[in-house]
């Protein structure tokens, strides 16, 4: 919205530093954590009244969880409310990929708070059937993926056709598979997968917000120079018009999660939900694929892969030959398990995330 001021500049000059991504990045970032922290306990007195005994814990989890009893769920809303007001106010409405993006991360946000809804009504771990639930994710990304193609079909410049339904891999110059229309399979998918695996992260306080903003922040870096045709230009990677203004929302997710950290702090006095998770790895997904950089995805959020898989391993070995290979899943269980203390898993499951993310990062110039 403020983006619109940039038209007067003709008659006022200093309105002029609304054209720059990099300034209203920085305004979405402090945006975004000024809403939270404005309107977070009043969300958080609410919820609690509203929910009574909060999110059900787990009875054959971890026994330290068992004090958690009672700590209000569904805090996802702050952040979702501080990332869409921030993004509103900061980019560029005329953008499409803004609103793809933003679509994305409302619909994963309804699914996840219908979801977190029915897990506080009923007191129980059962909430929407895993089906259905999935079903709309798909219908979602699918959705917001054939968007995304479309849009990149008729920008021209470097999003040419078949660039447009094609899978880059990072660490080369030049190599795209040409996925064709499966590409919008293939791209809902990595939508999907982000979203769920983020929600199987978020069992730790604090665990999953700062793997997020951390992935968030490589991001919009990423998105930045992708969007930029002379840096996309000198680092050899795909130029994608208009991706750029994505970094405005990377703003505004950094800054609303720095104001959710503030309250998820162990020991929490809120938990994100799927009504967060769900909608933060949905968001995370769709921009990867407007970017052209769904793998690099996978290697910074490579700690969210690292959850996902423990609980799929887990699972298939159980059913294949009764026995489990951690102690309990996700991965973050199996450490507690071993005697690890929650802030040890948490922050040194942070120290990951950094690493993984600065890996990522050097997919940008090792070519």
């Amino acid at each position: 919205m403020l983006y619109w001021l940039a038209d007067f500049s003709t008659s006022f000059s200093a309105l002029n530093v609304f054209r720059y991504i990099t300034f209203r990045t920085g305004g979405a970032i402090a945006t975004g954590l000024f809403f939270v922290f404005m309107f977070g306990p009043a969300i958080i007195a609410s919820l609690r009244i509203r929910q009574g005994k909060g999110q059900p814990i787990r009875t054959d989890g971890p026994l330290s969880h068992l004090s958690k009893k009672g700590t209000p769920t569904m805090g996802g809303l702050m952040i979702l409310s501080g990332v869409i007001v921030s993004t509103l106010l900061w980019a560029n409405l005329a953008n499409p990929y803004v609103w793809i993006v933003l679509l994305v991360t409302v619909g994963f946000g309804a699914i996840g708070f219908y979801d977190d809804y029915l897990k506080v009504t009923k007191q129980s771990h059962a909430g929407l059937s895993g089906k259905a639930r999935l079903a709309i994710e798909f219908i979602i990304a699918a959705s917001a993926c054939f968007a995304i193609v479309t849009v990149e079909r008729n920008a021209g410049g470097g999003a040419t056709a078949h660039m447009a339904t094609a899978l880059a891999i990072p660490f080369t110059k030049d190599v795209m598979l040409d996925l064709g229309w499966f590409f919008i399979v293939f791209g809902a998918f990595v939508v999907v997968a982000a979203g769920n695996a983020v929600n199987l992260t978020d069992g730790l306080d604090g665990l999953a917000i700062v793997p997020v903003m951390i992935a968030a922040a490589a991001f919009g870096l990423i998105v930045y120079l992708v969007g930029n045709v002379k840096f996309a230009d000198y680092l050899q990677i795909n130029f994608v018009p208009g991706s750029g203004e994505m970094a405005v929302i990377c703003g505004a997710l950094i800054g609303a999660g720095i104001g959710f950290l503030w309250f998820n702090a162990p020991p929490a006095q809120i938990f994100m939900g799927d009504t967060g998770s769900l909608a933060l790895g949905g968001l995370l997904g769709a921009m990867a694929v407007a970017a052209k950089h769904e793998i690099v995805l996978a290697i910074i959020g490579g700690l969210f892969v690292l959850e996902a898989l423990s609980v799929i391993i887990q699972v298939a070995s159980f059913k294949l030959t009764g026995k489990r290979v951690f102690k309990m899943a996700p991965i973050h269980h199996h450490f507690e398990q071993l005697g690890w203390t929650e802030p040890q898993v948490v922050i040194r499951f942070w120290i990951i995330a950094v690493v993984l993310a600065l890996v990522g990062l050097s997919s940008l110039k090792l070519r």
